[in-house]
């Protein structure tokens, strides 16, 4: 059996480049970029109108001017019009250019217009005041966004700007979820009295899509030579396997020696952990197997610990978490185990607490309802004392 840590660390040392893909910006929220994008020309194009008002000119403010003709209207998505007399002014539109030989905008709050003259009675103007100056925010050319970001609404803002219809991204892994048991009945069913609904494969469809990945999912009975037929046919057309029960010692736990046969290596199986402590992890070729204990809780919490991490790699961005919280009281848990315990978020002054609601183990599905998160106590103590800071593994809010 090994620790927590050291089964992070195989899981990261596996990882696989799945290569890249180019898709529609609309598809691309969430996805990591695979391209730096640049400015296709200044930001913003042109000297334009921050504010409704006028442009004038600050020559002819400084010199005593304050009623102005108005020669036209610059409206905004329109050709850019000229000044003609310095002495005049032109209306002009938030989001317009500036006219030609125009320096400054006034607002119309500070504007009083009677029969085509502009009346102003501020005294100071800035030069370039309300104009928002071409290149300001970027010059052409200039890096917009990095290769490896993960693409958010800003820039989804940013690709439509510069006229990215569509976008290189990291693909993502080809996933089938496979559930087995003879205990499992669809969610339409009506399960007997010894019988459960199929759950667990609905919950990792979820947690998928959560991260962008739209995963397959099969159901297989507990027999071995259709287990066996079955997991050969899907180990040649998935980049990943997650598999959820019949990993521990029951008599119809048949799946490490059908991945064994099947040629799959086993890099581990077993981690000192609660939930999830016979979780099972091996590879074969490209193909990658996360074989997650069945009870709820336990696949719950090891797919968010170790196959978000391995999707975050794969795809060559960090994987570290930094998310933590304030054990909001003390908790005493005495197995020489890794726990992850299901708490309560709360924001208190600018402060996570995290509340213990334990529930009652593994298969206590209902539980998660009622937490926010998992934080994660270390081995090797047995009280965790209230005050004290420990990782924290959301999966309600941010």
């Amino acid at each position: 059996m090994i620790t927590t840590e050291k089964a992070l660390e195989i899981i990261l040392n596996h990882t696989e480049d799945l290569g890249i893909e180019e898709i529609n910006f609309k598809d691309s929220l969430g996805m990591v970029l695979k391209e730096d994008i640049l400015a296709d020309r200044d930001f913003p194009p042109f000297h334009r109108a921050s504010m409704d008002g006028i442009a004038i000119t600050t020559d002819a403010f400084n010199s005593g001017k304050r009623a102005f003709k108005i020669e036209g209207v610059q409206a905004a998505g329109s050709e850019q019009l000229s000044l003609k007399d310095p002495e005049n002014c032109i209306e002009v539109m938030t989001g317009a250019m500036a006219p030609v030989n125009s320096d400054a905008v006034i607002p119309y709050e500070l504007v009083e217009i009677t029969e085509g003259i502009a009346r102003v009675s501020i005294n100071d103007i800035q030069y370039f005041q309300n104009i928002h100056r071409k290149g300001l925010d970027r010059k052409e050319k200039d890096l917009l966004i990095a290769k490896n970001t993960v693409i958010s609404a800003a820039e989804i803002g940013v690709l439509t700007t510069v006229g990215k219809t569509t976008v290189k991204v990291a693909r993502n892994p080809k996933v089938m979820i496979i559930s087995t048991g003879d205990e499992l009945v669809e969610v339409d069913q009506k399960p007997e009295a010894y019988q459960i609904r199929r759950s667990n494969v609905h919950t990792l469809v979820a947690l998928l899509e959560r991260i962008k990945i739209d995963a397959d999912s099969i159901h297989i009975a507990d027999d071995k030579p259709l287990l066996k037929q079955k997991i050969k046919a899907i180990l040649e057309n998935y980049d990943v396997l997650l598999f959820s029960g019949a990993v521990s010692k029951g008599k119809f736990d048949f799946l490490p020696e059908v991945l064994e046969e099947l040629g799959v290596e086993k890099l581990f199986h077993k981690v000192r952990q609660r939930p999830g402590k016979p979780f099972w992890f091996g590879k074969k070729d490209s193909t990658t197997i996360f074989a997650f204990p069945g009870n709820p809780v336990s696949t719950f919490v090891s797919c968010m610990k170790y196959f978000y991490p391995w999707v975050k790699k794969s795809a060559g961005i960090g994987f570290e978490n930094n998310d933590f919280a304030i054990l909001a009281k003390s908790f005493t848990f005495k197995p020489d185990l890794t726990y992850f315990l299901q708490v309560k978020l709360e924001n208190k002054n600018g402060q996570i607490l995290a509340h213990p609601v334990a529930g009652h183990g593994s298969g206590d599905l209902a539980n998660l309802v009622d937490n926010d998160a998992f934080l994660e106590l270390p081995r090797g103590n047995t009280l965790f004392n209230q005050g004290e800071v420990f990782p924290l593994i959301r999966y309600r809010g941010n």
